[in-house]
């Protein structure tokens, strides 16, 4: 007897190009990346304002320079004083295995703001070399990681 194996990426057939794009296009209205973030906030005016969603001793930890601190649980008390609806947000917490921006972005949206999550969060702000304020230290920069990011020469 002899079984076969289905190709397991094709298990699923890919979509039909109008149905891929329209999904990618909603995605891309929805995300953003960290090299795209740090690119707009290098220049006069980002068009948008970064919120860190993440509690106290996280943001006291270290914090993407210029971001606005709104812990998700807090923006029904504080979003209105806080940021300005013709403004689009773009939301991180910790990483991609937190779903913080996501929540938060959420909260936003239903409020009536336009928003994007910063896909991975500020652990891949950090492995890409991107500065990062600390309490205690002021604006530090790691290394990049190489399997995250070019590594410029």
């Amino acid at each position: 007897m002899t079984t076969t194996t289905p190709n397991p990426v094709l298990a699923a057939p890919p979509a039909a190009p109008d149905q891929a794009a329209a999904w990618f296009a909603a995605k891309l209205a929805a995300q953003t990346d960290v090299s795209d973030v740090y690119a707009a906030l290098g220049t006069d005016e980002p068009g948008f304002v970064l919120v860190d969603t993440r509690d106290l001793a996280s943001w006291r930890q270290g914090r993407i320079p210029g971001a606005v601190h709104l812990p998700t649980g807090m923006i029904p008390l504080r979003a209105a004083r806080l940021l300005d609806r013709a403004v689009p947000v773009v939301t991180y917490c910790w990483g991609p295995g937190c779903d913080g921006a996501t929540k938060a972005a959420h909260a936003l949206a239903s409020r009536g703001y336009r928003v994007k999550e910063m896909i991975g969060g500020i652990e891949y702000w950090i492995r890409e070399g991107f500065p990062v304020q600390v309490a205690e230290t002021g604006t530090v920069a790691g290394a990049v990681d190489p399997l995250t990011a070019p590594v410029r020469r």
